[in-house]
């Protein structure tokens, strides 16, 4: 007989600071070990390499893993399904603590890598293993992962299957099932119905749109938006500045190609958009035109700023950061009048982002669109859709997968209730084989 117990470390109470242990009998895999972005005010141009991680956990900034004392076993792995903040973000600070290797696909590898180097308080001298989605890595003689293609809003994205003697147990952790995506292949359909097929245990999965009707439009759809907003006007000579996640590659992909085709040189501006494009570059994912721009450092931006203020704004088309009107990023500095960048009537902010729906980033995004309207800007907001499945891919996905228990994760409660109400229509019973957990919880089932 097997023991299986699955760890709500974080991420089952909130959005963000994503982390979730999968004992199986003595041996421990954790899967992510994320930020919550909204708890340190925090954005992708932050630093915050030089907190400790007790006070970030006090503020509730990254997982609680001191529960991981209370469990008996091993720490045998640390896997990442993708290289977002809110699932790679807490590595630095907590990694250290386990003598264990951390695994990701290329791209999610580089970024870990990346956090890893500029981490100032700690260090972690985890091995750090790459394995490509459809890949499979020997963890004990009787554990092993196996990396299945999925789409998400960043490249290189896996759903984590851990293989055990009584079956298998799938992490799927935020992804869409995009049949056209824009940049890599659609979700690997194929073995995800075999996976079902040869018997899951459970199925641990985000929550975070499960609310929402219907279907999650793809990638492309995103891409036609972008494009028609960029080039379905007649006012083609006016300042435009579009602002994306700069982790979202296919989108930034998109605009690079709609700025092309409009006569613009493309400008990418920001720390973060420096780190996420130039790492997907070097790796293959993406080509970049001769003719981009990109400017990490501030007093460059600030330079290349007046540069396109003496040539003409309608020469460029700078990409930045700021969209939540996160502090200190990039658009807020314009809208606020702090770069040689000078907003006149008519001139365009694209948001190719939704609002991440916290008070406080709702807060700042409402007083940045406000100072941007008083300086003469025209809004064109949500140009944007979805990394997140909706309640009809999540259905699809139960479907196909089929497993005994079904765990919702990555969310608020109102975001683990929508998906229990629909797997509950999908014949799953709470309490029996549906299950509500908080963090600090540990859910046990024998096979």
């Amino acid at each position: 007989m097997t023991e299986i117990g699955i760890i709500a470390v974080g991420g089952y109470n909130e959005m963000g600071r994503n982390m979730t242990a999968v004992r199986v009998d003595e041996d421990i895999i954790i899967l992510d070990m994320g930020l919550r972005l909204d708890r340190v005010q925090i954005h992708e141009d932050v630093e915050i390499d030089k907190m400790h991680s007790l006070e970030l956990i006090e503020m509730g900034a990254i997982p609680d893993d001191t529960i991981m004392k209370q469990i008996d076993g091993t720490v045998r792995a640390i896997v990442c399904t993708h290289g977002h903040l809110d699932h790679i973000g807490a590595i630095p600070k907590l990694a250290h603590r386990y003598d264990a290797p951390i695994l990701g696909t290329p791209y999610t590898a580089a970024l870990v890598k990346q956090q890893i180097a500029s981490e100032r308080k700690f260090s972690a001298k985890n091995k750090i293993i790459t394995l490509n989605a459809g890949g499979i890595y020997q963890v004990t003689e009787d554990v092993s992962i196996e990396f299945i293609r999925v789409q998400h809003s960043i490249i290189d994205s896996v759903f984590a299957a851990i293989h055990t003697p009584a079956g298998a147990i799938l992490y799927a952790c935020d992804f869409k099932l995009d049949r056209t995506p824009t940049i890599g292949e659609a979700p690997d359909f194929d073995r995800l119905r075999e996976l079902g097929q040869e018997g899951v245990i459970a199925m641990i999965t985000e929550s975070t749109n499960a609310g929402r009707a219907g279907k999650t439009p793809s990638e492309k759809i995103a891409h036609d938006m972008v494009r028609d907003v960029l080039l379905g006007t007649e006012e083609s000579d006016v300042g435009m500045i579009i602002t994306t996640f700069a982790s979202h590659i296919a989108r930034i992909n998109s605009i690079i190609q709609a700025a092309e085709e409009m006569g613009r040189i493309p400008v990418l501006m920001g720390r973060s958009m420096d780190k996420y494009v130039v790492t997907a570059s070097k790796l293959g994912y993406i080509k970049l035109p001769k003719n981009i721009e990109i400017y990490g450092k501030r007093n460059e931006i600030d330079r290349a700023f007046k540069k396109i203020m003496n040539e003409g704004k309608e020469k460029y088309l700078p990409i930045v950061t700021g969209h939540q009107g996160e502090p200190g990023a990039i658009l807020g500095r314009i809208a606020k009048g702090e770069t040689a960048y000078e907003i006149e009537s008519g001139d365009r902010i694209i948001f190719s982002a939704n609002v991440i729906p916290t008070p406080m980033t709702q807060a700042n995004r409402y007083a940045l669109e406000t100072k941007l309207r008083m300086r003469g800007a025209r809004i064109y907001d949500n140009v944007h859709v979805s990394g997140h499945a909706y309640r009809e891919d999540h259905w699809e996905l139960l479907r196909l997968i089929n497993p005994e228990h079904v765990i919702p994760a990555h969310g608020f409660i109102a975001m683990h209730a929508s998906y229990i109400e629909m797997a509950e229509d999908a014949g799953y019973e709470l309490g029996d084989t549906l299950h509500l957990l908080r963090n600090g919880e540990e859910l046990y089932i024998e096979e």
